[in-house]
């Protein structure tokens, strides 16, 4: 019988299949899934022949029973390997759908409540019809549900790698998609007509039959073609919002169904399969005249030959580049979104960047749609050198050029980096990537589909594209280096901090060294140095220790504390004689929460200012004072003051200052520990009458 022998075809095809995907020296999850897949493929189509060449109701019942089973455990399968297939960024993917998958290896467990009776009947049809009838029990019709949802899950992630491809990626995995469509459609249509009548007539076997072998065999002309080899494809992780394939499916079940009540109205049901699988074929006829390269090429054509319009809508490829273009952030994830656009618009299988570097001593492939990462990264022709190509004085070219046009210098030096990987591609194309005086790379094109020649006006195109490119290269770059820049402005802001710090540490250490040879001789002076010393010591610890605080937020560590014997602390650390005539105002306070270190770090930048500002014969005034929520703190001296415009402008921000030897950071992390704090400076000042800083701070800072 001829059906059974199909089906043994079909059985020993899928059988050659399963091992040739994993005897390569690459393996991947997606190939073991292959040949899982096909594996069990191979097991349903033999239980298949033999439920077609049994003679007894029992006997089909039988293997139609494990042809079953062998289908529930398809989806599992098959979903892991379209999540994974020519997908390098595929762990995302099975990450977020590991519930999905779950789902799909748990549907033969809705087969176990019908295990006690006959999960698929069997009956012959009456005259005039011929064959068996197959009835199914509730659960084996959930469990075609669930199959043909899995079918419909498995072709949408098909399709979304098949869309994510470009070029040269797409002629790869091409056959490997199709002839798996092929398969998984037919079988949309056998479960379709299992869920729509009551019974299923055995001779659609032959529909998956058929589907498998044709699949099969568009499967063989990939592996022939590409030896299964997997691309580097970065679908997007959103919803396909627009995906073929729920479309298809959805417009064939609502006709398919809308047949099916209107022929078992009007009779005539036994016509209706065949119906029905016309439809579905041409659908998918539909489907694959949609995304074909060549009739979409041949489309625009012909419009543009007979119709008199421009090939290309500027306006909506403009639209489209400047979308794709202003989300990227680093020049890898550019030039493989430019490439990708490029070969999408101008039917070129062979799109790839190369970019010189900084110091122009090489030109290097980037990215590629012939080529995957680790490819390119072993090809010693992937590069060109900046002498070479000096003296070619590309740089000085403005336009797109046809290398094949070209002088024989241009043609031997730049033929190695613009070949493709077919034998007659053609036309191939440099596009010199220019912004203004800056020669930052090329973009190259080859093996266009049917090795159409470019027109005046692709080559125009070419250009604003290169040039929309280059823009956002130069961009990119531009970024980066002010970036770059900021880090280390951050990095000299944080050494100056701590530099500053050091500085008043050293300068209170160094007043003590001074009146150590006059005052070595009194116990309590030297009791009163060591203890100084000793807390010198300690602060620079804690300025190591907190080095790295300034990278990120300034967070103080608040602890109760006596502002009043904080600043007493800090003018017996200054040992006296640093500071000019100093008068002490203390009120009442009571304790507040504040980070001590940090506070006294804002004492003694006011006091060594003050110092500063009022010279040896001055006075400097200490007050503290209490108001309902707040406690004050002021320091006042009498010296030469500042002027409005330099207390607007200058005095705290960093690295202005008026000091030949200072930085100009004391003030600015005055100001950025007390706003820490949730307080507040001000400052009163005129030139030659002093000036008075004012520190309020509020009585429960730890309060946030």
């Amino acid at each position: 019988m001829m059906s059974t022998v199909l089906a043994f075809a079909a059985a020993f095809f899928c059988a050659l299949l399963a091992p040739a995907a994993v005897i390569r020296k690459r393996r991947s999850f997606a190939s073991w899934s292959f040949a899982i897949g096909m594996t069990l493929f191979a097991l349903e189509s033999v239980f298949a022949a033999m439920s077609l060449k049994a003679g007894l109701p029992e006997e089909i019942g039988f293997w139609q029973t494990l042809v079953l089973i062998t289908k529930t455990l398809l989806p599992g399968v098959w979903l892991a390997f379209s999540l994974t297939y020519s997908r390098a960024n595929y762990g995302e993917f099975l990450s977020r759908a590991k519930l999905l998958i779950v789902a799909a290896f748990c549907i033969p467990l809705f087969l176990l409540p019908a295990l006690q009776g006959p999960i698929i009947g069997v009956a012959a049809y009456e005259a005039p019809g011929e064959g068996w009838a197959l009835q199914f029990s509730q659960e084996a019709k959930i469990v075609n549900g669930l199959v043909l949802v899995a079918t419909i899950l498995i072709l949408m992630n098909l399709e979304r790698t098949f869309r994510a491809a470009a070029g040269t990626m797409r002629w790869r995995i091409k056959f490997f998609i199709v002839g798996l469509t092929v398969i998984f459609g037919a079988r949309i249509y056998t479960r379709s007509q299992a869920l729509l009548f009551a019974s299923y007539n055995l001779g659609l076997t032959n529909v998956e039959t058929a589907g498998l072998l044709v699949g099969c065999v568009l499967v063989a002309s990939g592996y022939i073609r590409s030896g299964f080899a997997e691309t580097d494809i970065y679908p997007s992780r959103a919803v396909l919002r627009t995906s073929l394939t729920l479309i298809l499916s959805g417009i064939y079940l609502v006709v398919v169904g809308v047949f099916a009540q209107v022929v078992a109205h009007f009779g005539g049901a036994s016509s209706f399969p065949l119906v029905a699988f016309a439809v579905l074929l041409g659908i998918a006829a539909l489907a694959v005249f949609l995304l074909s390269d060549r009739v979409r090429q041949t489309i625009e054509s012909f419009i543009s030959r007979h119709f008199k319009r421009p090939r290309h809508d500027f306006r909506q490829i403009w639209t489209r580049c400047a979308r794709a273009m202003s989300a990227v952030l680093d020049e890898n994830t550019l030039c493989m979104t430019s490439s990708r656009l490029i070969s999408e618009i101008f039917g070129a299988l062979a799109v790839s960047v190369w970019l010189l570097d900084k110091q122009e001593k090489e030109l290097t492939c980037v990215f590629s749609t012939v080529e995957s990462k680790n490819n390119r990264a072993n090809n010693p022709a992937m590069a060109i050198s900046g002498e070479e190509l000096k003296s070619m004085g590309l740089k000085e070219r403005p336009r797109p050029f046809e290398l094949e046009k070209a002088t024989k210098q241009w043609r031997e030096s730049l033929g190695k980096i613009g070949a493709g990987i077919f034998p007659i591609g053609g036309n191939r194309i440099f596009v010199p990537l220019r912004a203004g005086d800056h020669f930052l790379g090329l973009l190259i094109l080859a093996d266009r589909v049917n090795a159409v020649p470019y027109t005046h006006e692709e080559m125009d195109l070419l250009q604003c594209l290169g040039d929309e490119v280059a823009a956002n290269l130069l961009n990119l770059r531009l970024t980066r280096e002010s970036m770059d820049r900021k880090e280390l402005e951050a990095f000299q802001t944080m050494s100056t901090f701590f530099i500053h710090d050091l500085k008043n540490t050293a300068s209170t250490l160094g007043l003590t060294l001074q009146n150590l040879p006059t005052h070595f001789a009194d116990p309590a002076f030297r009791e009163d140095a060591l203890r100084g010393m000793s807390t010198t010591v300690d602060r620079i610890n804690q300025m190591i220790s907190r080095l790295s605080a300034f990278r990120e937020e300034l967070r103080p560590k608040p602890v109760a504390m006596d502002l009043n014997l904080l600043v007493t602390e800090t003018l017996q650390d200054l040992n006296g004689s640093a500071l000019a005539n100093v008068v002490t105002n203390f009120d009442n306070l009571p304790s507040i929460k504040a980070d001590r270190n940090q506070l006294q770090s804002v004492i003694t930048n006011l006091l060594l200012n003050a110092r500063d500002a009022a010279g040896p014969e001055g006075k400097i005034s200490i007050e503290t004072r209490r108001s309902s929520s707040w406690i004050t703190l002021l320091v006042s001296d009498n010296g030469c003051g500042m002027t409005a415009a330099f207390i607007k402008d200058s005095l705290f921000r960093p690295f202005q200052t008026t000091k030949k030897e200072g930085l100009g950071v004391g003030m600015f992390q005055t100001k950025m520990i007390v706003e820490a704090h949730r307080g507040s400076i001000q400052v009163k000042s005129q030139p030659g009458s002093g000036t008075t800083f004012e520190v309020i701070l509020p009585l429960e800072s730890d309060k946030r």
